[in-house]
């Protein structure tokens, strides 16, 4: 007999009293039941566990689900690690409605090993094995379990047992564990307390390995724990994983409140999303079509969540065996990467509606046209490489991402990410301390924007030198972070016609020229200023002297910031303003002065231009600041440079 791979789960479904753990336990000799109510109700209530031993010693993990409608949201948390499904549908009985809820829900997850198991087939003759037979090929029809093998088996006589493990090998034996991720994720189907130990959680593995001591992020509250061990059925090991069923004993846990429906996660992935992109599949079973809007209870891993289907498609609905375009926007945040499969209940949890994959984990609200978005998710459903890493970008609201975020949203392996980031069409870009990816048609896009919001800035207000850095990050149509925008300005100043001074912007083509009734203001001021020589009006005199009112101060303040600009009048402090010939003859008679001596005081510049305390302070202050003297005590002293 072949080997049975340990990388695998294998799960079982079907309605209530149809065998299901009764089977587990015939092919592995243990009870999934673990609960006193189960063993006294006599049916499963909540996930039980079990593991298929081949000759060789290897291993496969199970998960046995609760069959009744009452405890859907436990076979849901169950079922979405499943590599090969038993699929139990009794003799007597035949399908039932959880028997055709249950595969919807497989055909949802994207299930496509498995292996219908008439139970009770000890209890009905030929003729009856028969009609349940025809009964589970109409219901698999047009499912992926469409082609999936029948076999009649008695948990009781052992009939068919040995039939049915072989097929379990065959369909097992050379199964490839799903591909791994580069990232590992852990969906906690339980967590509890062992006297002695402390936390311990179990889960489905998804994704790559974990291993003793990692470091390990709770989502989505963010907490962070360590490993302190490993357990895969029952057994100690050092690392783990790759659709396997793990039990990790944590340290940091104590304090934090784990259950069902959180996910560990590798430390690198930081965010859980409360919106997310898909393919939405609307089943027969849902009876009617799907409207945007509607509020649905969402099933993805363990967790569970009210959540609004938005339908993205022009019609704004999705009928019945019929698939589209949607976005959920959840009310609880979710864990979700593309790829990820989930289902979509009725809000009062009476009726399976749908399900899909996720393609975008972190969609954003969009306004019509949709076309352009739509255009994104269509290349996301229908292509790999540099084409799906290019949709996904231009998806996002972040201007740039990491390779690292990228291949973690994209759930592929970092190195396949770093591969296809090479393609001529993304842009790489220093993000903060590490770098970033852009597209090309992004970075085509802030161009055009920052040129037309520099040109329309000039427009309104041609007094101003530019427009501030923060101002224009702050109404770009994605999101920069402060400390990334200079090093994404500088880029743009090489490829475009945007000029940087300090922290202003303006077009190469921007220039400020004083003319028409600002002319003639300026005019004005200059020669104010001129006859004031070393003690000019401050701002507010300034105004009263042209007769101009409190609300034409901001004018005001323009005009001179204008002539500051063109140099005909300098800016000594805060609403003090010199004119140029002022300020370039107290610094002619400041460095006379230090040519002979070899400091000078603030009485003695005072004197020196028969000005008040005032205005000398303030000059010196300003030739401290412009590189022309250095403060030592009271006095001022020459810069070397300056002389």
């Amino acid at each position: 007999m072949a080997s049975v791979v340990t990388h695998a789960i294998i799960g079982t479904a079907g309605h209530i009293d149809h065998g299901k753990t009764a089977l587990i336990k015939a092919l592995t000799g243990q009870d999934t039941d673990r609960l006193k109510e189960e063993k006294e109700r006599g049916i499963s209530i909540d996930l039980g566990f079990a593991y298929l031993s081949a000759p060789d010693g290897t291993r496969a993990g199970i998960v046995d689900v609760p069959g009744h409608e009452r405890f859907i949201r436990n076979m849901l948390a169950g079922a979405h690690g499943i590599d090969l499904v038993l699929f139990a549908i009794a003799a007597d009985d035949g399908v039932m409605p959880q028997s055709e809820e249950h595969l919807d829900i497989l055909h949802l997850l994207g299930a496509r090993r498995g292996i219908f198991v008439i139970t009770k087939a000890d209890m009905a003759d030929a003729a009856r094995l028969n009609e349940v037979r025809e009964e589970i090929e109409l219901l698999a029809d047009g499912t992926t379990l469409a082609n999936a093998p029948i076999i009649p088996v008695s948990s009781i006589s052992g009939l068919g047992l040995d039939e049915l493990r072989a097929e379990i090998v065959r369909q097992l034996d050379g199964f490839q564990a799903r591909r791994a991720t580069g990232i590992f994720r852990l969906p906690l189907d339980r967590a509890f307390v062992i006297k002695g130990h402390g936390v311990v959680v179990t889960g489905t593995a998804m994704g790559a390995e974990v291993k003793l001591g990692q470091k390990l992020r709770v989502l989505p509250g963010g907490q962070e724990v360590r490993v302190r061990s490993i357990q895969v059925h029952s057994e100690s090991v050092e690392s783990a994983g790759l659709c396997q069923r793990v039990a990790l004993n944590l340290t940091g846990a104590e304090k934090i409140d784990l259950a069902r429906g959180d996910v560990l996660a590798d430390e690198r992935l930081e965010v859980a999303t409360s919106r997310f992109d898909a393919v939405l599949e609307i089943r027969p079973a849902a009876k009617r079509a799907l409207k945007s809007n509607t509020r649905v209870r969402l099933f993805i891993a363990t967790a569970e969540t009210i959540a609004r289907a938005i339908v993205l498609d022009e019609s704004g609905s999705i009928a019945p065996k019929s698939a589209g375009l949607a976005q959920l926007v959840c009310e609880e945040p979710v864990v979700a990467l593309s790829g990820d499969r989930f289902v979509i209940r009725d809000e009062t949890n009476s009726r399976t509606l749908g399900g899909g994959v996720v393609l975008n984990p972190l969609g954003r609200r969009v306004r019509k046209p949709l076309d352009a978005y739509l255009a994104n998710l269509e290349a996301l459903k229908k292509k790999s490489g540099a084409d799906a890493l290019e949709a996904l970008l231009d998806l996002q609201e972040t201007f740039a991402l990491s390779a690292s975020r990228i291949a973690t949203l994209m759930n592929i392996p970092i190195k396949e990410a770093e591969t296809a980031l090479k393609d001529p069409r993304f842009i790489k870009l220093s993000v903060g301390d590490e770098e970033g990816f852009t597209t090309r048609a992004k970075w085509g896009e802030l161009i055009r924007f920052a040129l037309a919001a520099l040109g329309a800035h000039h427009q309104s207000e041609p007094l101003s030198p530019g427009l501030d850095m923060e101002s224009l990050r702050t109404r770009l149509p994605y999101e920069i972070a402060a400390r990334a925008f200079r090093p994404v300005i500088d880029r743009l100043s090489r490829e475009s016609e945007i000029v940087r001074e300090e922290s202003v912007l303006r077009l190469k083509s921007h220039r400020v020229r004083l003319g028409g009734d600002a002319g003639k203001l300026g005019a004005h001021i200059e020669e104010l200023l001129s006859r004031a020589e070393f003690q000019p009006p401050e701002l507010k005199q300034i105004a009263d002297s042209l007769k101009l009112s409190a609300t034409d101060l901001p004018r005001l303040r323009t005009v001179l910031t204008a002539m500051e600009r063109e140099g005909r009048v300098v800016k000594v402090a805060t609403d003090l303003y010199f004119s140029r010939s002022a300020a370039d003859a107290a610094r002619i008679r400041l460095l006379d002065y230090l040519k002979t001596h070899p400091e000078i005081t603030a009485a003695a510049f005072r004197d020196l231009l028969g000005a008040s305390r005032k205005f000398s302070i303030a000059l010196l202050d300003h030739f401290d600041h412009t590189g022309v003297t250095t403060r030592v005590g009271d006095a001022r002293r020459l810069r070397a440079a300056a002389g």
